[in-house]
Order: structure tokens, then C-alpha cells, then sequence
């Protein structure tokens, strides 16, 4: 009966086993079968291949828009009142237009008089000269004394030398009501005005302020190594408060930084046209000389934790993750500093998806340029 029951339980032991081992066997099969499988492709991507250009150097900046230069017009004589103003703030004027205008009536009053006295320092004279002349004629007759020749001729000389006086004078005065117009010395706008109708002033006085011949320049502030690449002559490109972009011209680059900020600025002379206000600020760069560097599509370049990143595609299909150091960007592209070598395939758009070592598929190659 023992035996019996060993060989029962044996044969269900054997059983099992076997029954095991089919499973075994059907579970087995699909996993071995999954690892032999490709992997799945993440994202389809265009890539690009980052080349050697000539890429323009800018050098950022930042400042105020200030005038060219400015010219302050006064009263030139005191005293007087205002009687007539001709232009206002903003006015454009010309070269000797006539800006306000001072009052006239002790001016021409003076005038009439120094008329007068010339008129007679000429009769004055012309009495000298006669009686000088007849002197000369009986110099050596003895009818005249020569005291009294020598005084008809010194009388003549004190009636010339008493009208060129009174001519001088005459002069003054027109000058003078000359200076009663107060006129524009050079051709702008004007900025500011502290004359007010019917003010006495004094001389020297400010009345108008103008902003000449209506130019404005960029005071771009730089640090000691900035302001050591700009040279006179080098374009500037610059967004006004407004966002409108103005392009000019390096003027002139100071010789000494500021003690107190350690900076110095670049005088950078725009068009009249350019619409900059005075007062403004405005940022900008400068295009300094042309390098050789390798460029990218902004598109291509992920930005993780403050670092930038490209993905780059193998003969795999892989996306390898590469840490890279970018330059300055212009026109949507930008420059690739370190960390990338030419020739490379770099994934164009979509790395921000990407893990490194991912599988993509190419669909495109831009071409090299």
C-alpha cells in the first residue's frame, strides 16, 4: 500500500514540473522577443549642421539721447522790455530769424540824437577846414601869426577826430537797436523759453535755449574694455523708448572714463529724422569688426537651469545632449562659443523634449550654406 502511494505522488510531482515548464516557456518567449525589438522613436526632427560664417560682433550699450549741442540766447542789452515774442517751444527756426523783440523807443530816440551830434561834429569841421586852409595860404605872408596858424590847424585836427567820435557813436546806437531783436544764432528748435511778454530784462539774460541744428546723439555709457574696441566711424543700432530702431553713427569716443562710475561713453550722432527725443534713454549696440564663428538657429538651443544645451543626432538615430556656450544672437540665430564642432547634425527644433540618448527619426538636413 506504501509503494503505492510513493508512486502517486511522484507521478503528480512529475506533473507539475511539466506543467511549469510550459508556462514557463509561453512567458519567457514574447520578453525574450521584446528585448530583441528596436526601440520607439520619440519625435520626428529636422536637423541642422552648425558651419563656420562671418558673424558681425556687436557690443551692447545703454544711455541716455541728449543733444548735440545747445545754444542759449540772451538779451545783449538791459533794461529793456519785451514787446513781442515770435516763436515757442518746438518752433524750428533758422540761422538770424528773429525770436522776440525788445522795446525801441529810448534806442531811437538815442539814435536821433547821435545823428544829430555827427551832423554837427561835420559842420564843426568843415568851419575847421576853412579856416585852416586860409591859414596855410598866408602861412608865409606874416599876416597870421604862427600861434594862430598852428590853432586853425589844431582846431581842424579836434573837429575830424570829434566827428569820427560822434560817428562811432552813432554806430554804438545802431548796434544797439540792432540788439533789440533777438535772433536765432544757428539753425534748430527751439527747446526752452524763460522770455515772457512785457519783462524787463537784463543783459545777459536767458530767454530761449535751442537745440542745434536739430541733432541729437546717443550717450552709450561702457566699461573701460568696451569703450577700448569703439572707434569713431563704426555703425550703432539702437530702440528708442517707443521700440522704434534708429541706426547711427560713432561721433566720438571720450579719452577719460568718469572717476565716480568708472564708465565712459560713445557719442553716437543720429539722423534728424530718427524721431529720438532728448532726455530719452535708449539701448542699443555698436557693430564692431566681423569674426569667423559657428551659428545655430535660436530654435536649437534648450535653456535648462540657467545653462544652454544642443542635441545632437548619431548614425543611431540618437539624440546626444551636449552642453554648449553661446555668443551673441542677431537675426534669430546664434553663436555657438564652445562645446559644438562643425559638421555635427544638431537637432533644428523640439529638443526641449528630448532626453539625452532618446530615439528620433530625421525627416530633413538643412543644406550648408
Amino acid at each position: 500500500m506504501n509503494r503505492k502511494i510513493r508512486i502517486g505522488v511522484a507521478a503528480v510531482l512529475l506533473a507539475g514540473v511539466a506543467t511549469g515548464a510550459i508556462t514557463l516557456g509561453r512567458h519567457s518567449a514574447p520578453a525574450e522577443a521584446a528585448l530583441e525589438a528596436p526601440r520607439q522613436s520619440v519625435l520626428t526632427v529636422t536637423v541642422v549642421t552648425p558651419h563656420p560664417v562671418q558673424w558681425p560682433q556687436t557690443l551692447p550699450a545703454s544711455g541716455a539721447v541728449a543733444a548735440w549741442q545747445e545754444a542759449v540766447i540772451g538779451s545783449e542789452v538791459g533794461s529793456l522790455q519785451i514787446t513781442d515774442l515770435f516763436v515757442d517751444v518746438g518752433s524750428v527756426v533758422t540761422r538770424g530769424q528773429e525770436l522776440a523783440r525788445l522795446s525801441r523807443d529810448s534806442t531811437f530816440a538815442d539814435l536821433h540824437k547821435q545823428q544829430a551830434a555827427v551832423a554837427q561834429a561835420k559842420a564843426s569841421l568843415s568851419q575847421a577846414q576853412a579856416d585852416a586852409k586860409r591859414a596855410r595860404a598866408v602861412k608865409d605872408s606874416g599876416a597870421l601869426s604862427d600861434q594862430q596858424i598852428n590853432n586853425y590847424l589844431i582846431t581842424e585836427e579836434t573837429a575830424r577826430a570829434s566827428l569820427a567820435s560822434a560817428e562811432a557813436a552813432l554806430e554804438s546806437t545802431r548796434i544797439t537797436l540792432a540788439k533789440t531783436s533777438v535772433r536765432a544764432v544757428d539753425d534748430g528748435v527751439v527747446t526752452s523759453r524763460s522770455a515772457t511778454l512785457g519783462a524787463v530784462v537784463s543783459a545777459g539774460s536767458e530767454l530761449f535755449r535751442l537745440l542745434r541744428q536739430s541733432r541729437v546723439e546717443w550717450n552709450a555709457e561702457m566699461d573701460a574694455q568696451q569703450i577700448a574696441l569703439v572707434r569713431s566711424g563704426q555703425k550703432a543700432h539702437l530702440t528708442l523708448a517707443d521700440g522704434r530702431q534708429v541706426e547711427g553713427v560713432v561721433r566720438m569716443v571720450a579719452p577719460t572714463l568718469n572717476s565716480n562710475t568708472s564708465r565712459a561713453i560713445a557719442y553716437v550722432a543720429l539722423p534728424t529724422d530718427s524721431g529720438a527725443k532728448a532726455g530719452s534713454f535708449a539701448t542699443g549696440a555698436i557693430d564692431l569688426e566681423t569674426k569667423v564663428a559657428l551659428t545655430l538657429p535660436q530654435s536649437a538651443v534648450v535653456l535648462r537651469d540657467g545653462r544652454s544645451f544642443v542635441f545632437t543626432v548619431g548614425d543611431d538615430s540618437r539624440a546626444i545632449r551636449h552642453l554648449v556656450t553661446t555668443g551673441q544672437r542677431r537675426d534669430n540665430r546664434v553663436e555657438i562659443v564652445k562645446g559644438l564642432n562643425a559638421g555635427v547634425r544638431v537637432v533644428e527644433s523640439g529638443g526641449a523634449f528630448l532626453a539625452d540618448g532618446a530615439q528620433v527619426t530625421v525627416v530633413a538636413t538643412e543644406p550648408k550654406s
